[in-house]
């Protein structure tokens, strides 16, 4: 087949899904809006086409005067950008692709799905599959019928009072390859329990949080903690904010127990993943994070928030626990938790593995698609 992906950046953990495709001997032909600086493109270069000359007016406008102190601006782009249309008609029409999948509900896959309605389009995005019911209103309605009609998610979500699943919702979860499996594992390097969190410098990150937990379990004198935080700090409010960050770490004395990373390639995050014992992510409004699954990867156990969109693949008490959302005592006690002991931390590293190697290899995401593809033919019929 040939697939081609329609989204806002090539991400590194994109990467395993395309391999997944080359290896079948699929095409694939990834189109963004623009190109990040630190992602991985050794298995592919995305055709950047950018945004439309009218709309990087507008955003210009939005982002350096309208809104120039706010840390979301930027994604105005995101979700507000049209790309150039004639650009992108001649991709589709020469490249013909048999199956789009497109990122959420944007401008942007709306022009994709008008271009491209001849493919199978199928929509991407990381809302839960259970979810609050569906917005009827006319805006909602007609966002809806200028998107794909299907609908894939790696977001599970919880089967809550008031949730329900959309129709043509399907859960196709993230794709990961494993990495270090746990008889191969090297724990505790140095003799120290090392913790790490990976996450753009955001204040909704909550790395401040982080490290005054840590800092207060080193207040147990029979073992030594280290905290590692690797976040990307590429814009001007995100440099700001890491700025902040280190004031706070020399301020309250952390230096020797908290280790601060910026930008960090990814064949270089691999070797901090294999060198940590507990991955902890303890940032809020997180659609879905999978950095921990690339630590899982790694037979290392895990700690996010419950409102994560993750969280679904986080099995309490077994390959990582779930912390309720910005509780720092709720943290502070499920990291307790996992560290009590270096046993459970290794044992809980080994389900968290087998986690990967069940749930979040190429087949099940293949196998995934497989079932949209069927299911749209069949409603042709």
């Amino acid at each position: 087949m040939k697939i081609m992906y329609i989204a806002p950046r090539f991400h590194t953990n994109q990467s395993a899904v395309v391999k997944g495709w080359i290896e079948r001997g699929d095409e694939v032909l990834f189109i963004s809006y623009y190109k990040a600086i630190i992602e991985d493109y050794s298995c592919i270069h995305p055709l950047v086409l950018g945004f439309s000359p009218l709309f990087l007016l507008i955003d210009k406008l939005y982002t350096e005067v309208l809104h120039r102190k706010d840390v979301a601006a930027s994604a105005f782009k995101i979700n507000h950008g049209f790309p150039p249309i004639i650009k992108l008609r001649r991709v589709i029409n020469d490249w013909k692709p048999d199956v789009i999948i497109m990122r959420d509900r944007t401008l942007y896959t709306i022009a994709g799905y008008l271009l491209g309605r001849k493919s199978k389009c199928i929509l991407y995005n990381q809302s839960p599959m259970w979810d609050e019911p569906q917005k009827e209103d006319l805006k909602h309605r007609l966002v809806r019928s200028l998107t794909p009609r299907y609908r894939m998610t790696p977001v599970m979500g919880r089967a809550e009072a008031g949730k329900s699943i959309a129709p043509h919702s399907y859960f196709v979860p993230f794709v990961v390859e494993p990495q270090i499996p746990p008889g191969k594992k090297n724990y505790f390097k140095d003799d120290c329990i090392h913790i790490l969190c990976i996450g753009k410098f955001e204040p909704r990150k909550h790395h401040m949080m982080l490290m005054d937990v840590v800092s207060e379990l080193t207040e147990n004198p029979d073992e030594d903690y280290h905290l590692t935080v690797i976040g990307e700090a590429t814009g001007r409010l995100q440099k700001e904010f890491y700025e902040k960050v280190q004031t706070y770490v020399k301020a309250h004395h952390y230096e020797n127990i908290v280790t601060l990373l910026t930008n960090v390639p990814k064949e270089k995050t691999n070797r901090y993943f294999a060198e940590t014992d507990v991955f902890v992510i303890p940032s809020t409004d997180e659609m879905a994070s999978i950095s921990q699954l690339e630590a899982m990867s790694f037979s290392v156990p895990v700690i996010c928030s419950d409102k994560n969109g993750s969280a679904c693949y986080v099995v309490e008490g077994e390959n990582g626990f779930q912390f309720n959302d910005c509780d720092r005592d709720d943290l502070k006690r499920k990291l307790k938790m996992l560290i009590s002991s270096r046993e459970t931390i290794m044992e809980m590293g080994e389900k968290a593995y087998q986690s990967i190697v069940n749930g979040n290899v190429f087949q099940n995401y293949y196998d995934g698609i497989q079932r949209i593809l069927k299911d749209m033919e069949q409603n042709r019929r």
